[in-house]
């Protein structure tokens, strides 16, 4: 389906109004999940040059292929937030809105009068997410954070990579993606609570801010963690890519590459023994639970890589799936955009740009049966709809000229 001409449903969020400040990739992407789903998302730019996003990696004519992703969905506003008639300009989108977005680090917006105590006294329903690295308050809120910071911070970098080895990072960006999605769940349960609180004195209800620390974000996903240090003092260690302590579950080496097997459950773990040939340990009472399992899992893992040696990835993977055992290959994003269940789920999704070309960018994701997410309009040029925007906030021709006559506007 060509994704500028189809016509989406309005989604679940339609006619909520958000103001989006921030750049590069947590604010923006929290914004855009908001947007994919029927939120109509303002985003405000420096005039001089807009988010980096939009000349981060990989280039098509000058922009951004990412920002093509990250921005759809979006309105753009080119505003110098140093200048206080663009601070003005804010505080009247801000009055009107439903969600403010912002990633600057702690205390920029209270200094441009922007903080939490200004918007929400003049807009009470306002709910204002903030996400930074370390948070608004505790002894750290003023250092500077970037994701990859936040990821060693939460736990996550510790446990990447190979035992003795330098830990690695994960390929993308997950500590911004995930306070992102933090993010937007904390904003859909102030909303929530918004509705709860409407009354004749708050006729929209009561808004709130919504602060999401990168670190936290990581920290929040780091499962058993904490507890396991609690109780046994077990710090626990990078392990390539086993799961420690849940067995049989890894990477095996084939005659042309990797195939990745969960045989953790355990009738998974029988099958998987049936599998490739050994009923022994199929049978072997001190093999039957997890614990029995990870005590062997040096001895386990041997015998499923000395059957994965003499298979190609294809023959591996046919044998485990007639097995009903739990399998996959390392996909590249080329066999992404090859796949038939990516194809088929409308995960790759095929998007024509204003030039007339063909793009293909991640489909919508959650999948809601009744109101779906939907693309609506292409990323924003650069203040592409910075007129029309301050007309909505009650400006006239000749105001928004002089705002652009003194590089407030672009």
């Amino acid at each position: 389906m060509n994704a500028k001409t189809a016509a989406s449903a309005s989604g679940p969020l339609a006619g909520l109004k958000v103001v989006e400040l921030g750049q590069l990739i947590a604010g923006p992407f929290a914004a855009r999940t908001l947007a994919d789903f029927g939120a109509e998302v303002v985003k405000i730019e420096p005039p001089a040059g807009g988010d980096p996003l939009r000349q981060w990696r990989l280039l098509k004519d000058g922009t951004s292929v990412w920002w093509q992703a990250q921005s759809r969905n979006k309105r753009s506003l080119a505003l110098d937030l140093r200048q206080p008639e663009a601070q003005e300009i804010v505080r009247r989108l801000a009055a009107e809105a439903d969600v403010l977005i912002e990633n600057f680090r702690p205390g920029a917006m209270e200094g441009w009068g922007l903080g939490p105590d200004a918007l929400l006294a003049a807009n009470p329903a306002l709910v204002m997410l903030r996400i930074s690295g370390y948070g608004q308050s505790g002894p750290y809120r003023d250092r500077p954070g970037f994701g990859m910071v936040a990821e060693a911070m939460g736990g996550l970098r510790h446990l990447t990579g190979e035992p003795g080895r330098v830990p690695v990072r994960v390929g993308v960006s997950i500590g911004d993606t995930l306070a992102s999605l933090h993010g937007v769940i904390g904003v859909l349960m102030a909303l929530q609570h918004r509705h709860a609180t409407v009354s004749a004195e708050c006729p929209k209800g009561r808004g709130q801010v919504v602060d999401v620390a990168l670190y936290e974000a990581v920290f929040n996903c780091m499962e058993s963690l904490l507890p396991e240090y609690s109780a046994f003092g077990v710090v626990r260690e990078a392990a390539g890519s086993a799961l420690p302590g849940i067995a049989p579950s890894n990477a095996y080496r084939c005659a042309d590459g990797y195939v990745l097997v969960a045989g953790n459950g355990d009738s998974i773990f029988k099958r998987l023994m049936q599998c490739i040939g050994r009923p022994d340990l199929a049978a072997d009472p001190q093999l039957a639970d997890n614990a029995g399992r990870v005590a062997q899992v040096a001895m386990i893992d041997g015998a499923i890589g000395s059957w994965t040696a003499t298979c190609s990835v294809a023959d591996a993977l046919a044998a485990l799936e007639a097995a009903q055992v739990p399998a996959g290959r390392i996909y590249t994003v080329a066999d992404i955009a090859a796949d038939p269940h990516y194809a088929a789920r409308g995960v790759l999704l095929p998007t024509l740009m204003d030039d007339g070309s063909t793009l293909t960018l991640p489909g919508f994701v959650p999948k809601l049966s009744a109101t779906p997410g939907g693309h609506r309009r292409n990323a924003p040029a650069l203040g592409a709809d910075t007129d029309a925007v301050l007309r909505e906030v009650g400006l006239n021709e000749a105001q928004i000229a002089a705002l652009r006559e003194r590089g407030v506007v672009r």
